[in-house]
């Protein structure tokens, strides 16, 4: 089963890396850089490392070292037979970064139906007690407070629709409010519809700002607000908002998104496009059962 998910990897961003290659030559500001490096052509190609580095990320495994060492090498080699060291793949990891970033802009995310779910989940970069003497993301990340407590590192915002498929994704500090206009701005520039939310994105300002551009924001109300006005369907889909959640609990759980070993920015950066990108790819996605019907209304069975 590994070997042919691999290989489906490897086939799909093949295609797109050559797609992208011929972009990129005609984008000298990716190019440029103030450091020279040798451009010399390394023994596996991008296309070889973001399949593997995929792979790890599709939930089978937890450590990449073991997975690189003790199963690539000894039982996919006849698929990889230029496989480089493990430090040297490390040292190409921020290669497949904006390919990988690329590739889940123009193929990976799914599109609208008009029901849509957001919310936002916390990336730990260390133990809150060590942030004073955390270096690595020094000055990037910050600290913040979530329902589980204080942490110190980042936050990840996401849209999903109603099968379960990534729409937008967006990387805060974690002292942002989820309510950030510019954050909700960006999000939902294609997003139309029914956006549910938890009490976090209470805010009239912002309900009116998305209604400007078509997206109409539907949360719980807090013990001391006026109950909504809502249908019965509406009802129904606010409720099923623990549907993101889901989605937020397989990027950690199964894609790990979230470690607190990161050495280099680069590496978290590729650490979580990959995750991102391999939830893509899964066959099976927590969703929705909604049935359109003639009068224009929804049909919803349980999920």
């Amino acid at each position: 089963m590994l070997r042919d998910k691999v290989i489906e990897f490897f086939v799909e961003l093949d295609d797109f890396h050559r797609e992208f290659a011929s972009q990129l030559k005609n984008r000298p500001c990716l190019q440029d850089s103030p450091v020279k490096r040798r451009n010399r052509k390394g023994k596996m190609s991008d296309s070889e490392m973001t399949g593997i580095y995929l792979l790890f990320h599709f939930g089978q495994f937890t450590n990449f070292k073991n997975f690189y060492l003790h199963y690539v090498k000894r039982h996919l080699g006849d698929l990889f037979p230029d496989l480089v060291s493990y430090e040297r793949f490390n040292a190409r990891q921020e290669r497949i970064l904006v390919p990988l970033m690329l590739y889940l802009k123009y193929r990976g995310l799914g599109k609208s139906r008009g029901i849509n779910y957001i919310d936002s989940t916390l990336l730990r970069v260390c133990h809150i007690k060590r942030e004073k003497q955390h270096k690595v993301f020094k000055g990037l990340a910050s600290k913040g407070k979530s329902t589980l407590g204080w942490f110190f590192g980042f936050k990840l915002h996401l849209i999903v629709n109603d099968r379960g498929e990534l729409l937008s994704f967006y990387l805060t500090k974690g002292n942002v409010d989820d309510r950030n206009i510019e954050v909700m701005t960006a999000m939902t520039q294609d997003i139309f519809g029914k956006l549910f939310g938890d009490k976090g994105y209470i805010s009239k300002a912002l309900a009116e700002l998305l209604f400007q551009d078509g997206v109409q924001l539907m949360t719980k109300v807090r013990k001391n607000m006026k109950e909504q006005n809502l249908s019965d369907v509406d009802a129904i889909l606010l409720r099923k908002r623990a549907l993101v959640e889901s989605v937020n609990d397989e990027l950690k759980n199964i894609c790990k998104v979230e470690h607190t070993r990161h050495r280099s920015v680069k590496g978290f950066l590729a650490n979580l496009v990959a995750g991102l990108a391999a939830y893509c790819f899964f066959p099976k996605k927590p969703s929705l059962n909604i049935t359109p019907i003639e009068t224009n209304q929804l049909s919803l069975w349980a999920a």
